[in-house]
Formats: C-alpha cells, sequence, structure tokens
C-alpha cells in the first residue's frame, strides 16, 4: 500500500525526533497552539460530529443533505452544526433558502484525512 504525503510527512518527523532534537522541539509548546488544538479536537470528538464533517470533506453540502448521508433529523443535524461553526471549524454560505456548509480550514481536513489513514482500513 502506497503511503500518502501526510504519512510521509509524519514518518519523516518521527525519524528527525529521533535523532536529538529537544522536547519543546517535538511537541507543541504555545499555549495558544495547546488550546486552538484541543478546541479542534473536542468539536471532532462527538461522533456525529465527525461523521459530518467526513460527510463534507472538502465540498460545501446543504444542511438537507447533510441529513440524509448522516441519517438523523434536521434538528439534531443544525445543533451540531452551530457547535462546529461556532468552534471555526465550519463556515456556511446562504444560496436562496438553503444554506451551505463546508470545513473551513484546511488543517482540520488534514487531520480528518490523517484519522482516515489511522484508523480505517
Amino acid at each position: 500500500m502506497a503511503t500518502s504525503p501526510i504519512t510521509q510527512e509524519a514518518s519523516r518527523k518521527y525519524t528527525n525526533n529521533k535523532s536529538g532534537m529537544s522536547q519543546s522541539e517535538k511537541l507543541i509548546s504555545k499555549d495558544s497552539e495547546i488550546n486552538r488544538a484541543a478546541r479542534c479536537l473536542k468539536a471532532m470528538s462527538h461522533p456525529l460530529r465527525l461523521k459530518i464533517l467526513c460527510t463534507l470533506g472538502s465540498e460545501a453540502i446543504s444542511v438537507q443533505e447533510i441529513v440524509e448521508y448522516v441519517g438523523t433529523t434536521q434538528s439534531n443535524v443544525s445543533q451540531h452544526l452551530a457547535i462546529l461553526r461556532d468552534k471555526g471549524i465550519l463556515a456556511s454560505r446562504k444560496e436562496a433558502n438553503r444554506v451551505y456548509y463546508y470545513v473551513d480550514d484546511e488543517r482540520t481536513l488534514m487531520l480528518i484525512r490523517l484519522m482516515k489513514e489511522v484508523f480505517c482500513d
């Protein structure tokens, strides 16, 4: 199985980190970065929110389409979309009477791709 650029980069960083770099160079060290990462991970940690993010990927999808993909009520989906939007993970645009949501941060998409690679066959 071919490795993705994300896996190759992670492997390269791991290999480089074994070569004597200090602990502060290996890990996130700024409180602002720790807080931003924790907020993102907390927002993504609910199974339905993660499913919504995986459904969206890099596309803008209407609320009704998201409801159909994830298989729950519009009310439930809307509550979770609001949480993801409030945490800065999603953005939306309105066209006529439809609202379309999309992932607004490439880092979030990278994280989802990495989770797929690590946790899915």
